[in-house]
């Protein structure tokens, strides 16, 4: 698609161009939309695969979540300074630096608890990769966002989307939660066989719950059978295999073995309950469905609304991390601000993950702000790419047994029809 073919998705609203220029930019159009959403799937799909590699080579998730949240409030930074500030604004439309000012803080209230939540849900997420594994994680999390989140979205756009093509979409998602629990528990019982068969293999008989007892002695008897055939379990260690695993937990930042696997589905639960809030909340922002605006007082715009959205997502995350370096939780490793400060490995990565979270947030709430955030929950199909980059990058699943695989490949086959079906609900709003 061409340049030209794209602008033409993308409407200028309501004038295109006076003697004082163009008005604020403002996505209007249902083919605009859903380049907004494309865009978006991509880019919050992509972003947990740069933080859980950074965990799996053994950075503190403290220390990287930190560096996320910078790029990520930057993103929202950059969206209200260019979009929001493009052209001339009208009484009904101001730019963003005007709504500032104005008398629009019980939206400016929900636009803050829908960053609240965010943040909250994405913090907690950073844990449940390292207990469930990227792909089921984004899968139970995104399809409850989807089964509440839309639910709600859909009554608070009053009904714009149609509703006999959007609840459909909706059971298939509720249908992949069911089969995301399916796959983890079928991983889960296959790396075990591979750790008892590795225990049997072994010359001094390690026992894979042996293997469960302790981090230490998980790393002295591996390193102990290293040095005996000679070979580094690091060269060796292919994808799938139990001598992985076993080396996987040994490098990253939270340990997993011996702990148990309701851990990490109570926490992929719980940020899924908490994605589900932020998009209608966010909704209630910048549409003022309660009508808690006062007379004459206009709506927020977007990027106004995308712009507390994250400062409250920024500041909770940085009060909630800064606690976690001193104080750790599910056996993350302590730290200091001195340690944060100093670590530069894997900075890159995750600063790169904030930009991609916050530009695809954004995105999605320009897409939801035009074609209605129901249609626009169809990012929540991100499953699709996390979990494309979680088997090249981290093997997940391979060496699986052939019920893991078809457990996997109906969960993505319910994803790829799920985002179809909340893609052709598009509305369009007056």
């Amino acid at each position: 698609m061409d340049f030209w073919s794209i602008s033409n998705l993308i409407a200028l609203s309501p004038e295109r161009v006076l003697s004082s220029g163009l008005k604020m930019y403002v996505v209007e159009s249902k083919g605009g939309a859903i380049v907004c959403m494309l865009l978006s799937l991509f880019f919050l799909g992509t972003w947990p695969a740069l933080l859980t590699l950074l965990e799996r080579r053994g950075r503190f998730p403290q220390h990287t979540y930190l560096d996320y949240t910078f790029t990520n409030l930057l993103a929202a930074v950059i969206i209200a300074f260019t979009f929001g500030e493009i052209g001339t604004g009208t009484l009904e439309k101001p730019n963003f630096l005007p709504q500032l000012s104005q008398n629009n803080w019980p939206s400016v209230v929900f636009a803050m608890i829908g960053g609240v939540v965010l943040s909250i849900g994405n913090l907690t997420t950073q844990y449940a990769w390292a207990f469930v594994g990227l792909s089921v994680t984004e899968v139970v999390s995104s399809s409850i966002t989807v089964v509440i989140g839309t639910t709600l979205n859909y009554y608070l756009d009053d009904k714009i989307n149609k509703a006999e093509i959007l609840f459909p979409g909706v059971g298939c998602f509720l249908i992949a939660v069911c089969l995301g629990s399916a796959v983890h528990a079928s991983n889960a019982a296959d790396n075990k066989a591979k750790l008892d068969s590795y225990s049997n293999d072994s010359k001094d008989g390690i026992r894979a719950n042996s293997i469960t007892d302790s981090k230490q002695t998980i790393t002295q008897r591996v390193g102990a059978i290293d040095v005996e055939k000679g070979i580094s379990s690091t060269e060796n260690a292919k994808f799938g295999t139990a001598l992985f695993l076993i080396d996987l937990e040994r490098r990253r930042a939270i340990k997993i073995f011996g702990k148990s696997t309701f851990i990490g589905l109570s926490l992929t639960f719980f940020a899924g309950v908490c994605f589900s809030l932020f998009s209608p909340a966010f909704n209630l922002a910048t549409n003022d469905q309660w009508h808690t605006l006062k007379a004459g007082v206009p709506h927020l715009s977007v990027y106004t609304a995308f712009f507390y959205f994250s400062i409250s997502c920024f500041v909770v995350a940085m009060i909630l991390n800064l606690i976690f370096l001193y104080r750790p939780v599910l056996n993350a490793p302590k730290s200091s601000l001195k340690a944060y400060l100093n670590d530069w490995n894997g900075r890159g990565w995750a600063l790169l993950a904030g930009l991609l979270c916050g530009f695809g947030n954004g995105l999605q709430f320009m897409g939801g702000q035009a074609a209605g955030y129901a249609a626009a929950d169809a990012v929540q199909a991100l499953p699709l790419v996390s979990t494309f980059w979680g088997v090249i990058l981290f093997g997940e699943y391979r060496r699986s047994s052939r019920k893991t695989y078809t457990l996997l490949i109906g969960m993505l086959f319910m994803f790829v029809v799920a985002v179809g079906i909340l893609m052709a609900s598009s509305g369009h709003r007056k």
